[in-house]
Order: C-alpha cells, then sequence, then structure tokens
C-alpha cells in the first residue's frame, strides 16, 4: 500500500469509527444537556486524550500482548460496561429539573468532565480493537515512527472534533431549553441507552 493509499485508509477508518453512535456520543449528549457546553467540550477533549492510551500501547507494541492476553481484555470490558451502566443509572435517577439558567444543579467540575469523557473512551475495548486493527491491519511495519504518530494525533484530532461539535450543538441555549423542558423523557432515553451500551458490551464477543 503505497504511502498515500495506507493516509485516506486511515482517515476514512478514523472517521468512520468516530462518527459511529456509541458510548462516547451518549455520554457527550447527556453532559451537554445536562451541564452546559463548556462541560460537554471538556468531556470531548477526554474523550480525545482516551484515544492516546490506545494509541500509545500499540505504539509501544502491547497491540501483540493484548491480541493474546484476552482475559486482560475482559477485564477491560467489563470495567468499561460496569462504568456505562452506573453513569445510565444515575441519569434514570436524576430528579433535579434544571433550567438553561439554574444555579440549583450541582455542575460537573472542569476535572470530572474530562475525566468522564476520559474513562468512557479509555475504557471502552471497542476502541482498543479499533486502534490495534487500524496499526496492525493497514499502517505498513515500515511506516517511519513519525509518520504512525501523526496517525495517532490524527485519530485523538478526529475525536475532539467531532465530539466537541455535538458538544457545541447539544450546549446551545435554544436545543438545551427545548431538551430540558422534556428532562424527564431524555433522562430515561439517555439513561436507558447508557445502560444498554453497558449491557451490549459486557455481553460482547470481543474475539478476533
Amino acid at each position: 500500500m503505497s504511502p498515500l493509499a495506507e493516509a485516506l485508509a486511515v482517515a476514512s477508518i478514523t472517521l468512520l469509527a468516530v462518527i459511529s453512535p456509541g458510548p462516547d456520543f451518549a455520554m457527550v449528549t447527556r453532559n451537554s444537556y445536562l451541564f452546559g457546553r463548556r462541560t460537554g467540550l471538556l468531556c470531548a477533549l477526554g474523550i480525545a486524550l482516551g484515544v492516546q492510551v490506545h494509541v500509545c500501547y500499540t505504539m509501544f507494541g502491547v497491540a501483540m500482548l493484548i491480541e493474546h492476553a484476552h482475559g486482560w481484555l475482559t477485564a477491560v470490558k467489563l470495567l468499561g460496561a460496569a462504568y456505562l451502566i452506573w453513569i445510565g443509572i444515575k441519569t434514570l435517577r436524576n430528579r433535579t429539573p434544571l433550567t438553561v439558567d439554574t444555579r440549583e444543579a450541582p455542575a460537573l467540575s472542569n476535572w470530572a468532565s474530562l475525566r468522564m469523557g476520559f474513562l468512557t473512551n479509555a475504557l471502552n475495548p471497542k476502541t482498543t480493537l479499533f486502534v490495534v486493527s487500524t496499526y496492525t491491519q493497514v499502517v505498513d511495519a515500515h511506516t517511519p515512527w513519525a509518520v504512525q504518530l501523526g496517525y495517532g494525533l490524527f485519530m485523538s484530532v478526529a475525536h475532539w472534533a467531532w465530539f466537541s461539535l455535538v458538544a457545541w450543538g447539544f450546549g446551545a441555549a435554544p436545543l438545551r431549553a427545548a431538551m430540558l423542558r422534556r428532562q424527564g423523557l431524555i433522562d430515561k432515553t439517555l439513561g436507558s441507552a447508557l445502560c444498554g451500551l453497558g449491557v451490549a458490551l459486557g455481553l460482547s464477543n470481543l474475539g478476533r
């Protein structure tokens, strides 16, 4: 595969993976509509940083270990599933009515927002398989390290850009106000989606 074809393949796979609905999308949507645009944007940044966890261990050759360490991958899968279900249950149990300019809701701190996005992505073994598969099946072993690092950076930037756009949209005052007027229904929808994603993740077969 030529360098240009390789780069285009990495870009195409990354963009398709980023825009596919999943835990990251549900988490950014939840935080943006409940706590505002800033929280959603920090969550998006956390997701981008989480991608680098997968890129780093893949770049340093741990991909081979992960491919054969099924128990380790299963543990990550279960941790990620439990985390999504926990956030989903918290959303389902939310009983605090909010408005766009509310002062009653305990807003997430900057660190908590960043951490939530980071953990959602870093504990998602689907991202593990996406990054590992891309580097082992698309990127040539002889591709310079600088280029491979560039691919990893592109993956993070793509995640950050897309989920920042999601946060910007769902954190916009008019849309957020409309969603908050239907907070009970949306909390149930997002909470059920997060729990469902967690259960699906926990029951999924991640074998290759």
